[in-house]
């Protein structure tokens, strides 16, 4: 057993002594390999992008001891070399298991290097090392288990085929998007179109207009609501909905249209009956269109506009989609819908599914959590959510089991951590899986 020597007089609040001796008390830690990771590992992860949102492994390990009657805190920390030359805390907490979703094993792996595209030089295996540290708060005891290496492997459908859209520098503000620039412009996209980008985005009853790099030096507006851009032009008038909007940036003409793909069907909302169909989120990084949700025994079809004039289902059951095709079935359970519209393609795959729970929301589960979509390795989003005053967190599939909130109000998120304080208003919620980062935009 390692000894660790502490002088009385500094621990006589802890012990509740009335006087201070030089006497020396002496606690101890449990070596390396005492303290330990409890759970099985595989041989290999093996890594794709359709299943980002799913646990990719689940820490666990036995209690560390102090011999101080005082709670340890560990955190998981992940580094790319065996020698931990550089440290990445992955989660923290008082209890005994943090749990990682693929997606962030996928971004260990692209700081490795790792590619799946066979017609790559990169390779598509290699290790990332996790250990712990147990520690007491204030207090410089502290123990490190043994690290532990976890072989990755990026599979060929993860590698390779990424999609040529990108951002653009113009973006939507206004009060039917982020109350004029309270938080980040909706993002345009390039097109194959020259000088053409497009904004999908949910907007509320009010005004907006286009800017440059989220600044009021470049904007446009419409003066004579013609369709065509003035610089500096009148604001727009918008009415609460999903929309496409289109920008030819070479004659500064704009086309506003509702535009909204969804999951409808008795395995969802029973034909529409039950609320609107589940809205899918568009992920540039793949040029595809996903929603996360929980579907209940039945069937389904995808339908624009939460209307039946253009719905798509699947005669064959190939996994494409044909026009006033057949109902798809499907099971109870949590999933990632997944549309190729360029293809008319799509995937019905298993997957965790976040969301939003709390006396802010549905009084900490009495009804179904707002579900959020995971787009990529990255990134998880959902709008628009109307809360209350209470308070929030994040869980995943409507558990418990794994559950996240925020200790220290610093807009990171910690497993178990503490719930998140809200007002009454409308948002647009975003997690960065990369940093475990958050954001809760009130639009108004």
């Amino acid at each position: 057993m390692k000894k660790i020597k502490i002088l009385i007089v500094l621990i006589v609040a802890l012990v509740g002594f009335n006087s201070c001796e030089k006497d020396e008390l002496v606690f101890t830690a449990q070596e390396p390999g005492e303290f330990s990771f409890t759970n099985s590992f595989l041989d290999e992860y093996v890594l794709t992008s359709n299943t980002t949102g799913n646990i990719g492994e689940r820490f666990t390990w036995n209690s560390a001891n102090f011999d101080v009657p005082t709670a340890v805190a560990y955190d998981l920390q992940s580094s790319l070399t065996e020698d931990f030359a550089e440290v990445n805390v992955v989660g923290s907490t008082s209890n005994n298991d943090i749990a990682v979703t693929i997606g962030q094993l996928l971004s260990m792996a692209n700081a490795l290097g790792l590619d799946g595209d066979p017609d790559s030089e990169a390779p598509n295996t290699g290790q990332v090392y996790f250990r712990l540290r147990a520690y007491i708060a204030n207090n410089t005891l502290e123990s490190f288990s043994i690290p532990q290496a976890m072989t990755l492997v990026i599979s060929e459908e993860t590698g390779g085929g990424g999609s040529s859209i990108m951002p653009s520098d113009w973006g939507v503000v206004g009060s039917g998007y982020n109350n004029w620039g309270a938080f980040t412009d909706g993002a345009f996209y390039t097109t194959s179109t020259a000088d053409e980008i497009v904004s999908y985005v949910t907007l509320v009853d009010g005004e907006i207009k286009f800017r440059l790099n989220n600044d009021w030096g470049t904007n446009y507006g419409d003066d004579g609501g013609d369709g065509t851009l003035e610089a500096d032009g009148a604001n727009i008038p918008v009415t609460a909905g999903t929309y496409k909007i289109t920008v030819n940036t070479a004659n500064n003409t704009y086309t506003i249209v509702p535009f909204s793909f969804g999951i409808v069907g008795s395995g969802y909302n029973d034909w529409g009956a039950a609320g609107p169909d589940a809205k899918v989120y568009y992920d540039y990084t793949s040029d595809t269109w996903k929603v996360g949700v929980k579907l209940l025994d039945g069937e389904v079809k995808i339908r624009l506009n939460n209307d039946w004039g253009t719905n798509y289902g699947d005669t064959g059951g190939d996994g494409t989609l044909d026009q006033d095709g057949d109902n798809i079935p499907v099971t109870a359970g949590y999933y990632l819908l997944t549309v190729d519209l360029n293809n008319l393609t799509y995937t019905l795959e298993s997957a965790d599914v976040w969301g939003v729970v709390g006396s802010g929301y549905n009084n900490w589960g009495a009804t179904p959590d707002f579900s959020l979509t995971q787009l990529n390795a990255d990134t998880v989003v959902g709008d628009i959510v109307t809360l209350i005053d209470g308070e929030v967190k994040f869980r995943v599939n409507n558990d418990w089991g794994l559950n996240y909130g925020d200790s220290g109000a610093d807009g990171t998120l910690d497993q178990d951590g503490d719930n998140i304080a809200v007002t009454a208003g409308q948002y647009r919620v975003a997690i960065n899986l990369l940093d475990n980062t958050y954001s809760l935009n009130k639009i108004q």
